[in-house]
C-alpha cells in the first residue's frame, strides 16, 4: 500500500479534527494483539518512541535473518531501497538509506555546512542538524516559533543572505507538535529553491490527521531543490534498530551518500522491508497514538494545563512550573518526561505510550501538580 493511501486510510475513520475513533475501529484497535516491550524500570515517555514494536512479522523476519549477520548488507540494502522507492514513488536513485534518520540530518548538516556555510531553522526544532553543522564550522540562524508554536516562516525568509546553504524545517516540529499551513510550506520551498537547498523533516509525518496534507517529497518529484528525510522509528517502531532514509534529486542524493559514514545493518533493512508490508501494524500504531493522546488531553484539560494539539506521537504542554523541578518530580513517581527544550523552560513534552502507561502519566501528573 502506498504510503498517501495508508495516511488517507487515518481521514476515512474519522480521526480528522477533533481525533474521533469510529466505535468499531477503537474496538478493532483495542483487540488487536497487546505487544508493548516489557517494562524495566521507570516509563520511558521522554524520546517520542512506539512502545508497540516490533511488529510480530517484524520480529519473526529478525530472528530469521540472524543467520545473515555474518554478510555485509550492501545486497540486502538494495531490496530495502526498491522497497522505499515504490512507497515515495520515486525512482531508486532518489533513496539514500541512513541509519536511522539521525545520520540523515547529519550528513546535510556536513554537507552543506562546512566551510562556514550557513544554515536556518526554527528555535526550538530537532536541532542534531544544527549542532552537527556547527561543529564543522557552520554558522546557525536560529528563528524562534511564532505564538502559534509554529514556523516563523516569514521571518525565516528575511535572514536568508549570499552565504545561506540550507534551510531547515521539522515538520511536524519537535517539540511543539505543529505543522505549517500546506500552502504556505510549499509557497515558501519554491520561493528559495533555485538558490538554497530546503530541508524538510517528516520524521512524524505519519502522524498528521489533516486531510490531504501533502509531503514535501511531491516537490523532489518535481525535480525541487528539497531533501526529505523519514524513519522507520516511530509509526514502524524499529526505533533501536536505526534505519531511516532521504529523499532527493538524483544529484543531491549522490552527494549526500559521500557524507554518510555508519550506515545502518542487515537486521535493520530485513527489518524495515517486512514493516512496509505490515499494514495492520502501522493502522494499529496511528490508532493507538491517537488514543493515547485523547488520554495525555483529558489528562491536561482536569488539570487547566495548556497544551498544543499535536500532528506527532507526543504532546507539548505548559508547566508553569521549571521544567527541570518537573522532570525530577516526575521521576520520583517513576515515569520519565522530555528533557528542557529552551527558550521554553516550563514547557513539557510527553511522548505518547501504552494506555496503561499514558493512565500512569495521568495519576503521576496530577499528584506533582496539585
Amino acid at each position: 500500500m502506498r504510503n498517501l493511501d495508508r495516511r488517507n486510510w487515518l481521514k476515512t475513520i474519522g480521526l480528522s479534527g477533533g481525533f474521533a475513533l469510529f466505535s468499531g475501529l477503537e474496538s478493532w484497535a483495542v483487540d488487536f494483539p497487546n505487544r508493548p516491550f516489557p517494562v524495566d524500570g521507570p516509563i520511558r515517555l521522554n524520546a517520542n518512541e512506539n512502545p508497540y514494536g516490533p511488529s510480530n512479522r517484524v520480529r519473526e523476519t529478525i530472528t530469521s535473518s540472524l543467520g545473515e549477520a555474518c554478510r555485509y548488507p550492501f545486497r540486502a540494502l538494495s531490496g530495502l531501497v526498491n522497497g522505499i522507492a515504490k512507497k515515495e514513488g520515486v525512482t531508486r536513485d532518489h533513496v539514500v538509506v541512513t541509519g536511522g534518520s539521525t545520520e540523515g540530518l547529519r550528513a546535510a548538516g556536513l554537507t552543506y555546512g562546512i566551510g562556514n556555510g550557513e544554515i536556518i531553522a526554527a528555535d526550538p526544532t530537532f536541532h542534531v542538524m544544527m549542532q552537527y553543522a556547527e561543529t564543522f564550522g557552520a554558522r546557525i540562524h536560529r528563528v524562534p516559533v511564532n505564538d502559534k508554536m509554529v514556523h516563523d516562516l516569514d521571518t525565516m525568509a528575511e535572514k536568508v543572505n549570499q552565504k545561506t546553504k540550507l534551510i531547515f524545517i521539522c515538520n511536524p516540529n519537535n517539540p511543539t507538535g505543529t505543522i505549517v499551513e500546506r500552502n504556505k510550506l510549499v509557497d515558501f520551498c519554491t520561493s528559495f529553491d533555485t538558490r538554497i537547498t530546503l530541508f524538510v523533516d517528516e520524521a512524524y509525518y505519519d502522524f498528521i490527521t489533516q486531510a490531504d496534507y501533502p509531503s514535501m517529497i511531491d516537490l523532489v518529484k518535481k525535480g525541487r531543490n528539497v531533501i526529505v528525510s523519514k524513519t522507520f522509528s516511530k509509526a514502524y517502531g524499529l526505533a533501536g534498530l536505526r534505519v531511516g532514509y532521504l529523499i532527493a534529486r538524483p544529484d543531491i542524493a549522490t552527494k549526500l551518500k559521500a557524507s554518510i559514514m555508519a550506515n545502518t545493518n542487515i537486521l535493520a533493512i530485513e527489518a524495515a522491508k517486512e514493516a512496509l508490508k505490515d499494514d495492520d501494524f502501522y493502522k494499529f500504531s496511528l490508532l493507538k497514538t491517537e488514543e493515547a493522546k485523547r488520554h495525555i488531553y483529558d489528562t491536561l484539560n482536569d488539570l487547566e494545563l495548556r497544551y498544543i494539539p499535536s500532528h506527532t506521537n507526543f504532546v507539548f504542554f505548559r508547566t508553569g512550573r521549571p521544567i527541570q523541578s518537573l522532570i525530577s518530580a516526575m521521576q520520583k513517581e517513576n515515569v520519565l518526561i522530555g528533557r528542557p527544550f529552551p527558550p521554553f523552560l516550563e514547557w513539557a513534552r510527553i511522548s505518547t505510550g501504552t494506555l496503561a502507561e499514558t493512565e500512569s502519566f495521568g495519576r503521576a501528573l496530577k499528584k506533582v501538580m496539585i
